[in-house]
């Protein structure tokens, strides 16, 4: 998109034409990795606030001292980092995130993701922090959770409780493994949504680590995933029109024009236009801004406030995983790149979901944050579509034949998940055998058997 766009006024075609835009040669995707994770201090497993001597600026501030890190601003407020094409962000609440840099391989992906634990290690380790490795905070309660200074979160904040029950909770208390994946065109991007929409709830299932709720188990596998069924409908879902006739760019893009707005950012500081429509916006009669109309950075920004199991922008996010330990986090982008980057394998995956019908969709969607892989979706087990899954992903690495130094291709990586897959357990299932087991009903034993180090 030409840079000069954001100098003038949007008209409906460039909104359309950014997601276009996005439209890349296979030889030039790439996956980007992100995860976040929730810090405690290891001496009493409180929550870790953003000032103070042990604090989350002081751990930013170390990483740029060590590490090279370079500070994004907010005003006066250092909010995150950046480094060679990754950032460090951080969520509403002090949740620590990594959004890594486009990266071409698997192997790139580990190596990126064992070098920022290890460096968050070092620098969090002499501030007596430690974090942990679950969708959902396993002890605190929303009103101890410590919100960051970021303008964008506090309208979030104060509109989140207006359109479901549980907004605040997604804010304050989850954790997301994500992978971002490219399309080629038009068409390839539809066949990636349609797949990848369809078999989130099987990723879910998969990745399910949050089974606990203020220090006691509460009935969920992923409590994070049942959390999004209550955050906020408008933005939110399966989005059924992305399986109709005709989808594409524009479909999506009327979508987005729909869902209201957050924010709009002007000099730096963020204006409150919770719940105000961006057709009005394109029209110049947005209350916020009376008179106004948008930039290609509002677009931009406002895409980003949408938030479905699958979300477009210039590439394809998968959203619907828990965060988990290490070789989970690498797996997730293994498991949609070997699924996205091979022909077969992506048609292997369209032909899985095949007969799935939208009331199968809306049910194993439904069922699987309570059930996981006991789940079923058109008269199979969710624990059998994962094997299927799996197996398709673990086929497309194969073809891709990406070796690294240790002339290991791709497919190692899926090894955790073909694991779980073929146990019919998920995460959750073992750290629940665990509470009721070794840990003698007290949730505290996750601060280590859980924790990244």
């Amino acid at each position: 998109m030409d840079a000069a766009i954001d100098e003038r006024p949007l008209t409906p075609e460039d909104l359309v034409a950014w997601f276009a835009d996005g439209c890349k040669p296979a030889n030039t995707w790439r996956v980007g990795a992100e995860h976040e994770k929730f810090g405690f201090h290891r001496a009493d497993y409180s929550t870790v606030a953003y000032d103070g001597p042990n604090g989350i600026h002081a751990l930013m501030q170390g990483l740029q001292d060590r590490y090279g890190w370079k500070p994004v601003m907010e005003a006066q407020t250092v909010i995150g980092l950046q480094r060679r094409g990754a950032n460090i962000s951080l969520e509403p609440g002090g949740q620590f995130e990594l959004s890594g840099a486009p990266l071409e391989t698997i192997h790139q992906i580990r190596d990126e993701t064992v070098s920022h634990l290890d460096e968050t290690k070092a620098v969090g380790g002499d501030l007596g922090l430690g974090f942990l490795t679950l969708g959902f905070h396993p002890t605190i309660r929303r009103d101890q959770a410590e919100v960051m200074p970021k303008g964008r979160y506090d309208i979030m904040r104060r509109y989140m409780p207006k359109v479901g029950g549980l907004g605040l909770d997604m804010m304050l208390r989850t954790c997301t493994v994500q992978a971002n994946l490219d399309f080629g065109s038009e068409a390839d991007m539809v066949c990636k949504f349609r797949a990848s929409l369809a078999l989130q709830p099987i990723a879910t299932a998969l990745f399910a680590n949050s089974p606990f709720t203020e220090g006691h188990p509460n009935g969920f596998l992923s409590t994070r995933a049942n959390v999004w069924t209550d955050t906020d409908p408008d933005r939110t879902g399966l989005l059924d029109f992305v399986f109709e006739d005709g989808f594409g760019f524009e479909t999506y893009a009327r979508y987005a024009l729909d869902v209201p707005m957050y924010f709009v950012k002007r000099d730096g500081k963020y204006i409150d236009a919770a719940g105000q429509s961006f057709r009005d916006f394109m029209d110049g009669r947005l209350p916020a801004l009376p008179g106004e109309r948008p930039h290609l950075k509002d677009w931009i920004d406002h895409t980003s406030t949408l938030f479905p199991e699958v979300r477009l922008k210039s590439y394809l996010e998968m959203r619907g995983a828990d965060a988990g330990p290490p070789d989970m986090l690498v797996a997730l982008s293994a498991l949609w790149v070997g699924i996205f980057y091979d022909d077969a394998a992506l048609k292997a995956a369209l032909s899985l979901i095949s007969g799935w019908t939208a009331e199968d969709r809306a049910r194993l969607r439904a069922d699987v944050p309570r059930l996981g892989l006991k789940a079923t979706v058109a008269g199979r087990t969710v624990r059998d579509v994962a094997v299927d899954m799996v197996a398709i992903a673990k086929q497309g690495l194969s073809s891709r034949a990406q070796a690294s130094n240790a002339a290991n291709d791709e497919t190692g990586y899926l090894e955790v998940l073909e694991a779980i897959a073929e146990s019919g357990m998920t995460p959750a299932e073992r750290l629940l055998e665990k509470f009721h087991g070794e840990w003698n009903g007290n949730v505290a034993a996750a601060f280590s058997d859980c924790a990244y180090w």
